[in-house]
């Protein structure tokens, strides 16, 4: 695996053609709008690029691939991953790309290689950051649908820039997108300030059902599928549900457990500085960032509640 730095990675755009990009499992603003963003400026550049379908995304970001996707890579295509930190990150539709991945372009401090090349920048509060300075250096056109896309990246892996890792840069990247198009009010509106029935439901449960402990600095909820089905709330809804539970007062660190369509349990861990998310979800497997990581958990959601909590308390 070769690391390259932002101008070799330009220069590996501009060398290869033919893209097929690739999103993580349950995808979410920052996949979905960076890997959206990459296609538009490799399309600028003259190159063939596509998004490759992903079965697993929602009507939230659904929109920011319209145009974009095909369904299948070919031999002849060079693969991309973007915001993927690990194979394990990628949907079992993807699964059968491994070895075949070219290029991965992430924000990841903890993560595993699995690319010929990659550039990562754990620097960057998103994957969009890195695209954004990709474009810089590319001198490609700013249209308002790549800065639309780039500005969703960044603002929900910041948590509309309130999270503990938006940067200066964050601040730049989405000036940016203000200046070139993007349509900041109304994206806010939709992703940060408004709630469904359903989201409002599920938040409900989770505070009557959360457990907190060591002092109230320590929670975790765990959500099994028969409780979302009973409420009826789509993916959209549970979108970054896991950072509810650490906005209550005094919680520092929070765990949030979820049944997959698999019968895995998926873990996404939130956390205040001074604590680290990474250093409880590398216990199974994980990987993130000091604020936010995650892991998936090969049993039931009894066992891995029981076992996340354990873990947490030994920390």
């Amino acid at each position: 695996m070769k690391k390259l730095t932002l101008n070799e990675t330009a220069d590996f755009l501009l060398k290869n053609d033919n893209y097929a990009i690739l999103t993580h499992r349950r995808p979410d603003g920052d996949t979905i709008g960076s890997s959206a963003a990459l296609c538009r400026i490799l399309r600028k550049l003259g190159k063939t690029a596509h998004v490759i379908r992903n079965h697993e995304i929602s009507d939230r970001f659904a929109w920011l691939h319209e145009g974009l996707t095909k369904e299948e890579a070919s031999e002849t295509d060079t693969l991309v991953t973007v915001d993927v930190a690990s194979p394990g990150m990628l949907p079992k539709q993807f699964e059968k790309y491994l070895g075949s991945i070219a290029l991965r372009i992430d924000h990841h401090a903890s993560a595993t290689s699995f690319t010929e090349s990659e550039l990562v920048d754990a620097g960057s509060a998103a994957s969009a950051e890195i695209i954004y300075d990709l474009q810089q250096q590319l001198w490609v056109d700013f249209d308002p649908a790549t800065a639309d896309a780039i500005y969703v990246g960044t603002s929900t892996d910041t948590g509309c820039f309130r999270f503990a890792n938006t940067t200066s840069h964050s601040f730049v990247t989405a000036a940016a997108c203000a200046a070139n198009g993007a349509r900041v009010y109304q994206l806010n509106q939709e992703l940060f300030e408004t709630n469904t029935l359903g989201r409002l439901k599920i938040q409900g449960w989770i505070v009557e059902h959360m457990k907190v402990f060591r002092d109230g600095k320590l929670a975790i909820i765990a959500i099994p599928k028969a409780v979302e089905e009973s409420i009826g709330v789509t993916e959209d809804d549970m979108d970054n549900i896991s950072s509810f539970p650490r906005t209550v007062a005094g919680v520092c660190m929070a765990s949030t457990l979820r049944e997959t369509r698999e019968g895995d349990v998926k873990l996404s861990v939130r956390a205040i500085p001074g604590y680290d998310a990474t250093a409880l979800t590398a216990k199974f497997g994980g990987g993130g960032h000091k604020g936010a990581a995650g892991a998936t958990l090969k049993m039931s959601l009894t066992a891995a509640a029981q076992a996340v909590e354990t873990a947490m308390l030994e920390l």
